[in-house]
């Protein structure tokens, strides 16, 4: 594809991790110049893929801000995603001087398991129970911790001394303890507009996590006789196609969420999201998560997906989508209205 003419002076720029290369090349494909922020050893792939115009080297990502003055004489806009908010506290986040794309104040009701689980239930969404004192689990349960760590250090306990045993490497780690529910997991990423109020289904996944994708390849009796324990660190991600007769229920499930979060936050939610759902074999979703920022299960869709074929005449991801609004907003003299 042709790429296009530069068409304003901002840059749009990301650190250099996690959905950064469909960022960039979104942003190239709707004529922005482009900026990453790599650490030193992890500057090939953005450099391989001619995605970055500029790179910025920092030796880790914990020291962005250091580079922010740089980032604004550039006249960059910085997109987030979850390695950004690993690396960096909400806090931080809150005080970037570089215009930034999204609300910034929602970040922590992501991050915060139980702000997160508020914000959910006053969506009405259906959710799995929690356990508040871990000596009280007594059917299948996950353990996650507070965060964007992608899975990391998950587990799963049936009972309260197992949740002892298990929890003990993990001191100090803020966690919730939610029941497990058997179905098959689906992740649905979304994208909200300000400037038209709409709400967009961009594409669904399913994630392969490990070790918990790769047991299920060993007979029952094997791994008891080798101690296995599950663990769920996503080490990539697989397009998905619902039935068509679940979409009415994913656009209200998404709708639920924006109109929620505007009673908990200035602006609320806006640009990309996801809500991470296991659905039952009677059709029932249940929500256990939301990423308030892009999802790296949108990395299967850089050239886009059979949901935004069916809208745009032309290729959209998420990351190019993230751009579209941003010139949409420049070019009506609204891009206020996109920056937390």
């Amino acid at each position: 594809m042709e790429k296009a003419n530069r068409t304003t002076k901002h840059k749009i720029a990301t650190i250099g991790s996690h959905s950064a290369l469909q960022i960039l090349k979104g942003a190239k494909d709707e004529g922005f110049g482009t900026i990453a922020v790599c650490e030193k050893n992890r500057m090939q792939p953005y450099k391989s893929f001619r995605v970055a115009d500029k790179i910025i080297e920092v030796s880790s990502f914990r020291e962005f801000m250091d580079v922010e003055d740089e980032l604004m004489a550039e006249n960059a806009i910085v997109i987030p995603h979850a390695t950004f908010i690993d690396a960096l506290s909400t806090e931080k986040i809150e005080k970037l001087k570089t215009p930034y794309f999204g609300n910034k104040r929602i970040l922590k009701w992501e991050v915060d398991r139980a702000m997160q689980r508020d914000w959910l239930k006053k969506a009405g969404l259906t959710l799995p129970g929690i356990f508040k004192n871990p000596e009280d689990i007594d059917v299948p349960s996950i353990v996650k911790f507070y965060g964007a760590k992608g899975g990391k250090g998950f587990f799963l306990a049936k009972s309260g001394d197992e949740f002892a045993r298990k929890i003990a490497e993990h001191k100090g780690k803020a966690y919730i303890v939610q029941e497990y529910i058997i179905g098959v997991p689906v992740y649905i990423h979304y994208f909200y507009s300000p400037l038209t109020e709409e709400v967009e289904i961009m594409s669904f996944d399913r994630r392969f996590e490990s070790n918990v994708d790769s047991i299920g390849r060993i007979a029952a009796k094997d791994q008891l006789d080798m101690g296995l324990d599950t663990s769920y660190n996503i080490i990539g991600n697989a397009p998905l196609v619902v039935r068509e007769s679940l979409l009415p229920k994913a656009f209200e499930m998404g709708e639920a969420v924006i109109a929620a979060s505007k009673k908990l936050e200035p602006k609320g939610i806006f640009g990309p999201f996801s809500l991470e759902t296991v659905l039952t074999p009677e059709l029932q979703f249940y929500v256990f998560e939301i990423s308030a920022r892009i999802v790296a299960g949108t990395n299967p869709y850089i050239t886009g997906s059979p949901y935004t074929a069916l809208r745009y005449n032309e290729p959209m991801s998420t990351g190019r989508r993230i751009s579209r609004e941003i010139k949409t907003a420049i070019a009506q003299g609204r891009l206020g209205e996109v920056l937390g």
